[in-house]
């Protein structure tokens, strides 16, 4: 049942990728990189990151979105949680150079303060070098947590309010992802 739902799901994902304005990283074909990337104002409270980056409301960043289907059609068939965490840790360590490569090579790279993505898989983020956030807007939370709801279920956890499954942003400044995940200079 779960091949048919990501089959559908699949389907739909072809659409909602031309509705937002997402792109695939050029460096890197569609089938090595984990995420999918797009330059955004970020609408959020004022934060500051742990290396002293200040971001704002307006200030450029570059969303970054979990190509969700393929990331389920690879652990599918995985019941072990921990086997599940492993590959996604190793799908986002191997992805974020491509994302550090496309900042600087982007047009406005100058004024791209760093990668933004939202997520409810935010238990050791710390590790690959995000700062995890809470999202103050409650109903945006709201509608995350909602529409994060199918992919947890695809995923195989178990959904709830726990504060563990809630959204939270994730945050890494330009500089600390150039410092991790730089290739070539």
């Amino acid at each position: 049942m779960r091949g048919y739902l990501i089959s559908i799901w699949s389907i739909f994902d072809q659409i909602y990728f031309k509705f937002t304005r997402l792109s695939y990283l050029s460096n890197q074909g569609e089938e090595e990189n984990i995420f999918r990337v797009r330059p955004t104002r970020y609408k959020g409270r004022s934060l500051t990151l742990s290396d002293g980056t200040n971001i704002q409301k307006n200030d450029m960043v570059i969303k970054i979105h979990f190509h969700n289907v393929r990331l389920l059609a690879e652990i599918k068939n995985v019941n072990n949680e921990i086997v599940k965490a492993k590959v996604i840790y190793k799908h986002v360590t191997q992805s974020l150079p491509g994302v550090e490569q496309y900042i600087r090579s982007h047009k406005n790279s100058d004024n791209i303060k760093g990668i933004l993505g939202i997520t409810s898989l935010n238990r050791g983020c710390q590790l690959v070098g995000f700062e995890v956030f809470n999202i103050s807007n409650p109903l945006y939370k709201i509608f995350k947590f909602a529409s994060f709801l199918p992919i947890s279920i695809l995923f195989g956890s178990t959904p709830s309010f726990r504060k563990k499954t809630l959204p939270s942003y994730l945050f890494m400044s330009k500089e600390k992802l150039a410092s991790m995940y730089r290739l070539n200079p």
